[in-house]
């Protein structure tokens, strides 16, 4: 198992920016691949972004693409979320979450609002 801690929410204007952080323990970092997932109220928890292992690999939502970008530092035990050009319908609770077992994401983090005003 891994622990998972985000950090960087907040409350920002649209077309604000923010930086999601996911500090991970636990397990060799660089044996798993990492997501972004975001929850907002009333709707299922959404993928938002994926890196692989190595952090040559991305993956992103059609919503976020071309706004948010998803790194990790394996030297750190932590991957990141750049959210550019925010917009209110990216309100959320933001996870991070750990892909131990092939393909599923199985580890998962407390949780971190974001809120994007108008």
């Amino acid at each position: 198992q891994v622990q998972l801690v985000e950090s960087g929410g907040g409350l920002v204007q649209a077309g604000g920016s923010l930086r999601l952080s996911c500090a991970a323990s636990g397990r060799t970092f660089s044996s798993y691949d990492m997501g972004w997932f975001r929850q907002a109220p009333g709707k299922e928890r959404d993928f938002v972004a994926a890196i692989n292992w190595s952090g040559n690999n991305t993956y992103y939502a059609d919503s976020v693409k071309g706004r948010f970008t998803i790194s990790r530092d394996n030297a750190e035990n932590t991957v990141y979320l750049q959210m550019n050009s925010l917009k209110p319908e990216d309100t959320a609770v933001y996870y991070c979450a750990a892909d131990l077992t092939a393909g599923t994401f199985d580890s998962w983090g407390q949780g971190t609002q974001v809120t994007v005003s108008s």
